[in-house]
């Protein structure tokens, strides 16, 4: 029985020392199952005069072509994973504790060190398992080698010469921890700068058992290593096809599955009847009369694209099915959803603090980052069921006071008085809603600029962040690049798809607005 602890399924790709550090090449952020606080109101007058295209009959598929489809949609979610997320990692297989599985594992890896251990004790030793395990080692530190590394595949061959070793042990000459020195030398040659402790704790071993075990198992993390850097070593290059990739996997799924734009169909429709209905009422004359309603109140196709993803960020996760093109980043939105919120929250108390507080000590940036880090300290849990935002905003308004009037002390300047603290407390304490004017304003500067980042594309630097943003621009601006990244990747992998649907369907809508605003 061989000894292979924790095996990774995954391809390992060679590496040297000098090869370790990774090219991270896109950043991600990390899922969460919080859902949104917030549901997005249509709103649209025309919903009722354009007949929606009902569903494709349901068709009855064979278990063959459900396996199928499941064994492509994983496939298609984990390239998708693997270049949307940077910090996408393979970690090493932890079985459950008291598992029938662990147990089980335990039981029989027990048995057979116990018995490579009854065989070395023997006079003269018997060398059969001690062998095929040097057997293994020597295929594993040869996987990690790439092809240019001629000296030390030569050396590995030429040391760990499975012929020359038994009749070593035949002759009674074999020296088992010679092998193991050289083993070690190796390891520490190919591993990551990571595992060079775990290298330099086996040489602290000199029974030849437990040296064997602590061998196989720091192989074992240094293969998950190796994969992890093949997956960062193959993200460009996977970049470049995934687009392709993941198209022709929707593209089966959707033939095997008929319906699975129904719901990318509705959220394109309402988006569209949104920015329909905005732009007929910022057509609207203050004082009544006709209005110049027409073909400027069409929005374009890329306009349409880009508000369909805003709102997304105000999705009602728990009352609506997500869309199928990117039901992959559902957990990416509600993420995202979530840190945009926290930046609202935060920029709206920092916004009231500053307006109160004098400007001489407002304007410093010491106090600014100390206050700022001080409210985020407090919202941290934001995310949490247990979580309740106006407790929290009446110890963030207590905190906050009593850093303001501890700075204007230290500066000289006049004490906050029990008056101004009463209202600051009360304005911090009303951003616990969502309708409170402050809040409105800084979450629809926060999409305005979002829809400006999205607009612009892939130029650089960002746009302007709208004003009163200023004292959370950092944080505003790491999500923006989460969010565009995203939705640029999106976009270019089902742009077919959802310019087929803005051609067939939306556009009639549209066309039945302008109809509708001229009669």
């Amino acid at each position: 029985m061989s000894e292979n602890l924790n095996k990774s399924s995954i391809n390992e790709a060679g590496k040297s020392k000098s090869d370790d550090s990774e090219q991270g090449l896109e950043d991600a952020a990390e899922g969460s199952d919080e859902a949104s606080r917030e549901k997005i109101k249509s709103g649209s007058p025309s919903t009722q005069r354009v007949q929606r295209p009902h569903s494709s009959p349901p068709r009855f598929v064979t278990v063959e072509e459900l396996l199928e489809t499941a064994k492509g949609v994983t496939n298609m979610v984990l390239a998708h994973e693997i270049v949307v997320n940077g910090d996408f990692r393979i970690k090493p297989v932890e079985l459950p504790e008291d598992s029938l599985e662990k147990r089980v594992k335990e039981i029989v890896h027990k048995a057979f060190w116990d018995c490579l251990s009854v065989q070395l004790s023997e006079d003269p030793p018997t060398y059969d398992h001690a062998i095929k395990l040097v057997g293994e080692i020597k295929e594993t530190l040869l996987s990690f080698l790439l092809p240019g590394h001629t000296r030390l595949r030569n050396q590995i061959t030429e040391v760990l010469d499975l012929e020359l070793i038994k009749q070593e042990a035949e002759n009674g000459a074999l020296d088992i921890s010679r092998l193991a020195e050289f083993v070690i030398g190796m390891m520490g040659t190919l591993c990551a700068p990571a595992r060079d402790e775990e290298v330099r704790k086996l040489k602290d071993i000199k029974e030849i058992v437990p040296l064997f075990r602590a061998i196989f198992s720091v192989l074992d993390l240094m293969k998950v290593d190796m994969a992890n850097f093949a997956v960062s070593s193959i993200r460009p290059h996977l970049m470049q096809q995934s687009v392709e990739y993941e198209r022709k996997k929707f593209q089966e799924l959707l033939e095997k599955q008929p319906n699975s734009l129904d719901f990318v169909t509705q959220w394109l429709e309402e988006a569209a009847e949104d920015l329909m209905n905005q732009r007929y009422k910022n057509a609207l004359p203050a004082e009544g009369g006709a209005t110049g309603c027409g073909d400027s109140l069409l929005p374009n196709p890329a306009a349409v694209q880009n508000y369909a993803y805003l709102r997304l960020l105000r999705w009602d996760h728990l009352r609506r099915p997500f869309p199928e093109t990117v039901l992959m980043d559902q957990s990416r939105f509600q993420e995202l959803q979530l840190q945009l919120e926290q930046v609202a929250i935060l920029g709206a108390v920092l916004l009231v603090t500053f307006s109160m507080a004098a400007s001489g000590i407002s304007s410093q940036a010491s106090f600014a980052e100390k206050l700022k880090m001080i409210v985020k300290i407090l919202l941290t849990d934001l995310h949490l069921p247990s979580f309740h935002l106006r407790d929290a905003l009446t110890t963030i308004g207590e905190k906050v006071c009593l850093e303001v009037s501890s700075r204007l002390s230290l500066c000289g300047f006049a004490p906050f008085t029990a008056d101004k603290e009463t209202v600051l407390k009360g304005q911090i304490q009303a951003v616990a809603s969502p309708d409170d004017p402050i809040r409105r304003i800084m979450d629809s500067r926060i999409l305005a600029f979002l829809e400006s980042c999205l607009a612009s594309g892939h130029q650089k630097p960002l746009p302007t962040v709208p004003g009163g943003l200023g004292p959370v621009q950092k944080e505003l601006e790491e999500v923006a690049i989460k969010f565009v990244r995203l939705v640029n990747y999106n976009k270019m992998v089902f742009s077919p798809y959802y310019d087929a649907i803005l051609t067939r369907d939306v556009c009639c809508i549209m066309w039945s607005e302008v109809i509708f605003l001229r009669v």
